[in-house]
């Protein structure tokens, strides 16, 4: 027996075979961005099945013992241009026609195709076992080892499960209203072409109602075009459900949407419903572009430059540290413009990077689910500029000319991703994001993850301080809480070409009662300075309980800065709802300023000779000897909120306290109550019988908790958050991230177990650490965004780097050269040191 041989036969009992539900990670290194396709290759432990780079592998057999690992290189195939007379026999790449990713007719999730060669490696001195070199050993380890290599390398990757998660956007259901739809028998017949809305005489984007062949117009898009809302304002006059796009219907199906319901639908008696109105499916064609083939359309699109791109200029390629670029995972835009600027900003820098060795030698033995190793994996990878090289370039391939397109190698974010998506809703998909929603979601990971030592979300925590003024007995209430963004109003009123937008919307008016094309729409220009004034100025409360009066009054609320961050985040407020709820999003320019002095909006707390408000709650609502029941809250209009993105409880308390009224007063207590604290705080109802998660007999499913405390939190956390959500996991995340500082005071250490000690043993928990100083402040970065609302589109960032704006548009990172510092959505300022 050789020596090869022995050493395989004593860790033998150490190479596992990967099972079904063994998480498998050959595509990424735990610690770094190598990968089979990197210098080195990567070499995955045949026990625990984690990979490792060149660099990493070492330290990893020294912490485990582990000796044999799977090593993986992949050599990138020669590309050729699709062309179909190429004579070549190869297929040209389809165009997608489904809206998914990694299933028949999606996007396809890799292009590039590789030669993939593997062999086993015995640590410490790297001794190389090839397949051929297994058939000459006995057969025990034969067979043992080459089942565990055959397995390996079949077995999917956590990383491309990851990747290729079967998202549908098409996937619809059968609507409720399809099998019993009742329709008029009017004698109607719908010819097979040359239709038009029936109010505005539209010719395009019309829809036929199902229930009586109405043909009306649709909705109206964020930038005017489409259609006139006819379609929509006819199924509210009259309640018929389901509408058919005209232009779409083929043998296949058609594009068929349920306006009770809000979405698209299958209508499985679609040509019955047809044929009603005279339509024959077997005999029409397609005219219209489906409203799949319009979304893939703008996912196609994302990749083009315009303003916010900076398109029309050829931008100059940069390299080198802090200049890496990051890999689009799929929608994860948002993910890379934030992080690119959050490593920007020295506290997250030494938090992570300075001490990444550290971080690295005290890492659990699966690094892949620590949420500080991933964190400090994904800063080197940015900052070290090991990263930051060309990516294979088309125009090097034979047999092209193509132009050198500037791209790098980057890093793909895969793991960080998957690790700070866990368990959230949204985050965990591959849908589009709200930058915003995004940050503060890390940040609370952040704050969750430092709960002891140096906590560099410290850097964006500020002191707000809300001044209430009875009007009536002139006496004040002042509260303070902790923020991390400054969200900024848009006063469209106070835009500085009103005069030019008032004949647009005159012009667009002429259009719509004359059925032309409605012209392009100006873009609104709206002073910086009149943002802020709006932010600033006294909101009047028309329903405030003064404890003065004891009654209801009128009173005025106005909000300043009790403390300044060292560097200061602002949020424009560009997407609201039209007056039909439906999300917009601003067309704005806002003259942003590269430097801010807000000292004038710090807050002078208590004034002298000023009265303060008594501390009295304000009465009950129900008398003590009048039996309370619990209200019957409407159902339909609670789901209509949901279904808008708002957290249930927000719903419900809307329709409570709005006496089950309908969605536009519930809309309307929406609106102006987002920003309260406890905005998705559970509903506690009259008549029941204790608070959300009081009742002791209730089961908690063990796999939630254990699924919760695996993200940091103690037991003791993830028990009250599934008590105040009626044990719903999703809507328990939720809630715990909403009530962080409820759960500070449960006085949790950084390891995530409840210090013992009684109730009453234990001290009030400190308050909030915020760091102070002036109030000035110089830009240095910036996420803009392009779309019609959050969940779609494309983010980019720009970022001042030695008095150069750089802009990271995914992987492509250039010297900008016009940065659209009036069109950004999240604006990042550091404090100007005096």
């Amino acid at each position: 027996m050789t020596e090869v041989s022995e050493i395989l036969m004593s860790v033998l009992s150490a190479i596992r075979v990967p099972r079904p539900g063994d998480r498998v990670h050959k595509d990424e290194c735990a610690f770094s961005f190598s990968s089979p396709e990197t210098e080195g290759g990567l070499y995955v432990c045949m026990n625990s099945f984690l990979g490792y780079g060149s660099k990493y592998v070492d330290r990893h057999h020294a912490k485990t013992g582990q000796r044999a690992y799977l090593h993986i290189t992949r050599t990138r195939k020669t590309q050729k241009e699709d062309d179909p007379n190429s004579g070549s026999g190869d297929p040209p790449k389809k165009k997608p026609t489904r809206l998914a990713i990694g299933i028949e007719g999606g996007f396809d999730v890799e292009q590039e195709q590789y030669e993939e060669e593997v062999k086993v490696v015995l640590f410490p001195d790297r001794q190389e076992v090839t397949l051929d070199d297994l058939s000459s050993m006995p057969d025990v380890v034969r067979e043992r080892v080459s089942l565990s290599v055959a397995e390996l390398q079949a077995a999917d990757s956590v990383s491309h499960t990851l990747q290729v998660q079967q998202w549908d956007g098409e996937v619809r259901q059968e609507s409720k209203h399809a099998a019993e739809l009742k329709q008029l028998d009017n004698g109607l017949k719908i010819p097979p072409s040359g239709w038009k809305c029936e109010v505005c005489e539209l010719q395009e984007n019309l829809w036929m109602n199902l229930t009586d062949g109405k043909v009306l117009c649709g909705r109206r898009y964020f930038d005017g075009s489409g259609g006139n809302n006819h379609a929509l304002l006819y199924y509210q006059q009259t309640g018929y459900p389901l509408a058919v796009k005209l232009g779409t219907i083929t043998p296949d199906g058609a594009d068929v949407y349920s306006y009770d319901e809000d979405e698209m639908v299958l209508d499985s008696k679609l040509p019955e419903h047809l044929s009603h109105f005279g339509i024959d499916m077997m005999t029409m064609e397609k005219t219209e572009r489906t409203m799949t083939e319009l979304e893939i359309a703008v996912n196609q699109r994302v990749g083009e430059w315009e303003v916010i791109q900076e398109s029309g200029t050829t931008l100059r390629p940069l390299w080198g540290p802090g200049l890496t670029g990051m890999k689009n995972l799929g929608n994860s835009c948002y993910l890379n413009s934030v992080m690119q600027v959050l490593f920007t900003i020295p506290d997250f820098q030494t938090k992570y990077v300075s001490n990444i060795d550290k971080i690295f030698d005290e890492a659990p033995s699966d690094p892949t689910q620590d949420f500080k190793t991933q964190v400090a994996k994904l800063g080197y990878g940015l900052l070290s500029g090991e990263y930051s090289k060309p990516a294979p370039d088309p125009a090097d391939e034979p047999n092209t000319s193509a132009e050198p397109r500037g791209d790098q190698v980057g890093i793909a974010p895969r793991m960080f991703k998957a690790l700070v998506g866990r368990g959230h809703p949204e985050f965990s998909t591959n849908r589009q994001q709200d930058a915003q929603e995004f940050l503060l979601h890390f940040i609370n990971m952040v704050e969750r993850n430092c709960r002891s030592g140096m906590n560099p979300s410290e850097a964006f925590r500020f002191l707000v301080e809300e001044k209430i003024v009875c009007q009536q007995s002139q006496k004040a209430k002042y509260t303070q809480r902790v923020d991390y963004i400054v969200q900024l109003p848009v006063p469209m009123d106070q835009a500085t070409n009103m005069d030019e937008l008032q004949e647009a919307e005159r012009r667009r008016e002429e259009a719509e009662s004359s059925g032309a094309p409605p012209p392009v729409a100006p873009r609104a220009q709206i002073p910086f300075a009149a943002c802020l004034a709006a932010l600033s100025e006294p909101e009047t409360l028309t329903d405030f309980w003064s404890s003065a009066v004891q009654a209801k009054t009128t009173a005025t609320k106005t909000t300043r800065f009790a403390s300044f961050p060292d560097h200061l985040v602002i949020q424009i407020k560009k997407f609201t709802f039209g007056l039909d709820w439906v999300p917009k999003k601003l067309d704005v320019s806002i003259d942003v300023p590269e430097t801010l002095d807000l000292n004038a909006l710090r807050a002078m707390g208590q004034q002298p000779g000023e009265e303060l408000l008594p501390e009295v709650a304000p009465p009950p609502l129900m008398t003590p000897d009048v039996e309370v029941k619990a209200p019957v809250l409407d159902d339909s209009t609670v789901s209509q909120l949901c279904e808008m993105g708002f957290p249930l409880e927000a719903c419900r308390k809307a329709v409570y306290y709005t006496g089950n009224t309908g969605i536009d007063a519930a809309m309307n207590w929406v609106m102006g109550h987002m920003d309260d604290p406890d905005f998705s705080a559970p509903l506690v109802l009259p008549g029941s019988s204790s608070a959300p998660g009081t009742t002791p007999t209730e089961s908690l499913p063990e796999e939630h908790l254990a699924t919760i405390v695996s993200m940091g939190f103690s037991r003791d956390q993830a028990t009250r958050a599934l008590r105040a959500t009626n044990n719903v996991l999703e809507r328990a995340v939720d809630w715990i991230f909403s009530h962080l500082d409820d759960l500070e005071s449960m006085d949790v250490s950084e390891g995530g177990r409840s210090e013992g000690g009684s109730e009453a043993s234990r001290e009030p928990p400190p308050g909030p650490r915020v760091r102070d100083g002036t109030g000035k402040y110089e830009l240095f970065a910036f996420i803009s965004h392009m779309g019609t609302s959050t969940m779609c589109g494309h983010y980019v960032c720009h970022i001042k780097k030695d008095q150069q704006w750089v802009i990271f548009n995914d992987q492509k990172v250039c010297a900008s050269e016009k940065p659209p510092k009036d069109l950004g959505y999240l604006y990042f300022y550091r404090r100007v040191v005096e």
